[in-house]
């Protein structure tokens, strides 16, 4: 019998008064309220879902589970609880290349095929109207259209989830949702009641270290990874099952912003994420992503030293390497935002024949949830019927009448078996959805864990130790800047206990800026593994020394120089990049008489929305550009910010000489526009500790 943790044992549990680590369960004391379900009765365990066996599936019987559950997927009305603020937009799936071997589901099967989809990208914890740019984690929606039915690919940007039994996703949510006594912070983290709940649960490390770097700042939706999360399984036309996780890659690759570029952009554009995707596919700049897989059989997994049913573990590409055997192009933006970017609906449990579950107790209540969900926020079972979720394949059912029924169903049956009507649809033991035929675990039924799921160190350690020393910097700042918005001293403590066991430098550098002492290091569950660093984890290290998708903006005023402007705009379009004229106001008279329109006023577009900056004014406008803040301010960030500036004479004369700005190699003179195009694809990041001070 295999070994697993009861978390109701005394022994397992934790003072959470002491900034210990372990779990985090702890026994209602005498003084203490027990906590009870909404008839009264004491819950036990309020940790982990009811499952059959350690490993095995989760229970329907768990009424605890779906009691809190249905509660919280019915407390927005009508926004939707998490994924709120989301982006969307209609493409195509194409396999090319077949895992007929693998699975039966034709999606995957059929080359060279092109599925209409529909993709939703947004952030977690704001509510519909907050920022595109708050530090988060991305979600990652994909509806494929299939001939088979409707599959939901339901993930993040982020490899892992915060929790590893569904039990906790209402606390998790309620913990970084505005504080419900005074209704702030709205799309933060930086509060206490998010770090009161992490720092007692960590199982939440690695995806917070992730939420800490730059992977939560996004340069684009269209250059974010996506993921599956959990591990699924497929199954071939001989039953045999292989695992899965699902993976997205941007063709232009992980690019993300910095923290002070995030904050910036929110003021001068909150819709900044939705303008450039709408403004992308509107120029024919078509989003694409490589669609991946990674594949392993029970018997690998077994090798793993982690378990992979465990949704706080990733799967590192060395261990398993990424198979790219399809892409999806998104080429159409909604017709109308809330008929389909709002109505879309997804849930993990739509999926075609030849693909099924896993036991990740997450997973388990998320088929649950998603589904609950929807029932609430549109208002009827027929939520299927609303045109952006109705399946393009033919579909038949007994389902009838309900609020909001769109279809006239005929006939007096509506039941099956039946024998009154032979035009009715009847199931299909040969085409139908096919459940893996799985062998159950050690047959305990509880609420229990498996052991490996106890080691919650080894991988945020591996993340931390796989980043560029920019991004260590990027990663320890973070943690300084929401630990330094808690107010409550223990909870800071606990959460420096457990970065000793992430890295002693990173715990070092959080307690030094926040001007701490490190406490003692949190009690372990489980060793700490020694694992091998993954490149694949970077972000700064992966992205592409490339212009495509980027924006250069070009300040001009009356009088500059046309052929420059001209010549700079060549430049950066032959390498796949796009240029908006910046100016004082919205029409300017060229050197020639041309008279041209700014896409924006320097007012209204400061140079953190922009990937490189040019500037081409004659001197006079360069006298009074200079006693303007909003000029001084657009190039002190981009200097600040570490991006290429190109500057004409007058600028340098009038402007750069008067600010803190020292010309290192990434700022040069117009003349230099070959020079300029190549530092444009990057960013200086040594300049980054001479322009603020870093954890």
């Amino acid at each position: 019998m295999k070994k697993h943790i009861d978390h109701t044992d005394p022994a397992n549990t934790m003072n959470t008064t002491s900034g210990k680590g372990g779990e985090t369960h702890q026994d209602a004391g005498a003084n203490t309220q027990a906590l009870t379900t909404q008839q009264g009765v004491v819950i036990s365990d309020n940790q982990n879902s009811l499952k059959a066996g350690s490993r095995g599936p989760t229970l329907l019987e768990d009424f605890v589970l779906r009691e809190k559950i249905n509660h919280f997927d019915h407390e927005r009305i009508p926004e939707r609880i998490v994924h709120a603020r989301g982006s969307a937009a209609h493409g195509y799936f194409e396999l090319t290349e077949s895992l007929a071997d693998y699975t039966t589901a034709k999606i995957l099967s059929e080359t060279n095929k092109q599925t209409p989809l529909f993709t939703r990208m947004s952030t977690v914890a704001g509510s519909k109207g907050s920022k595109d740019t708050p530090r988060d984690v991305r979600g990652f929606a994909v509806k494929i259209y299939t001939e088979e039915g409707n599959w939901d690919i339901v993930g993040n940007n982020m490899p892992i989830f915060f929790i590893q039994d569904a039990m906790k996703f209402p606390d998790l949510i309620h913990a970084v949702k505005p504080e419900p006594d005074r209704g702030f912070p709205q799309a933060a983290s930086a509060h206490d009641t998010f770090w009161d709940f992490v720092s007692l649960s960590p199982e939440t490390m690695h995806n917070v270290i992730w939420l800490m770097s730059d992977r939560a700042l996004p340069r684009s939706l269209r250059m974010i990874e996506g993921f599956g999360i959990h591990s699924y399984r497929l199954i071939n036309k001989d039953g045999n099952s292989t695992f899965v996780r699902f993976h997205w890659k941007p063709k232009l690759g992980v690019q993300s912003t910095t923290w002070d570029e995030a904050v910036k952009i929110s003021g001068a554009d909150p819709d900044y994420h939705r303008r450039d995707l709408f403004e992308s596919i509107n120029n024919g700049d078509f989003p694409e992503w490589e669609f991946g897989v990674q594949l392993f059989s029970e018997a690998e997994a077994e090798q793993f030293p982690f378990d992979h049913l465990d949704a706080t573990k990733l799967i590192p590409e060395e261990m398993v390497p990424v198979k790219i055997v399809g892409k999806m192009v998104l080429n159409r933006y909604p017709e109308n935002f809330f008929a389909e970017t709002e109505q879309v609906a997804f849930c993990p449990s739509h999926l075609p024949p030849g693909i099924d579950f896993s036991n990740d107790p997450l997973l388990q209540g998320r088929l649950f949830s998603y589904l609950d969900t929807q029932l609430s926020r549109l208002g009827s079972p027929n939520f299927a019927q609303i045109p952006i979720n109705a399946p393009k394949c033919p579909f038949a059912n007994m389902q009838r009448d309900g609020h909001m029924q769109m279809q006239v169903p005929k006939g007096r049956v509506a039941y099956e078996p039946q024998s009154l009507d032979p035009t009715m649809p009847r199931e299909s033991a040969k085409r139908g959805f096919k459940s893996f035929a799985e062998p159950l675990d050690d047959g305990v039924k509880g609420r229990i864990r498996a052991e490996k799921f106890a080691d919650h160190y080894s991988q945020p350690r591996m993340f931390y130790l796989s980043q560029t020393p920019h991004e260590q910097a990027h990663i320890a700042s973070a943690y300084a800047f929401e630990l330094g918005k808690v107010d409550t001293p223990h909870v800071r403590s606990r959460t420096l206990s457990h970065l000793r066991h992430i890295d002693e430098d990173l715990a070092s550098r959080v307690a030094k800026a926040l001007g701490m002492e490190l406490p003692a290091a949190a009690t372990l569950s489980a060793p700490v593994q020694a694992m091998a660093t993954s490149a694949a984890l970077q972000t700064i290290g992966r992205t592409p020394n490339s212009l495509q998708g980027r924006l250069i903006g070009i300040l001009v005023a009356q009088g500059s120089n046309k052929s420059e402007i001209e010549r700079y705009k060549q430049a950066a379009h032959a390498q796949g990049a796009n240029v908006k004229i910046v100016a004082p106001g919205r029409e300017v008279v060229l050197d020639d008489g041309t008279r041209i329109q700014s896409a924006e006023r320097i007012a209204g577009a400061p140079s953190v929305l922009f990937d490189a900056v040019v500037s081409i004014i004659m001197p006079e406008q360069a006298k009074k550009l200079a006693k303007d803040s909003a000029t001084l301010d657009w190039f002190t960030d981009a200097y600040v910010h570490c991006k290429a500036i190109a500057y004409c004479g007058a600028t340098d004369k009038y402007i750069l000489s008067k600010l803190p700005i020292e010309k290192d190699r990434f700022i040069t003179p117009l003349a230099d526009v070959n020079i300029f195009i190549e530092h444009a694809k990057s960013r200086l990041w040594e300049r980054e500790p001479k322009v603020r001070d870093l954890a």
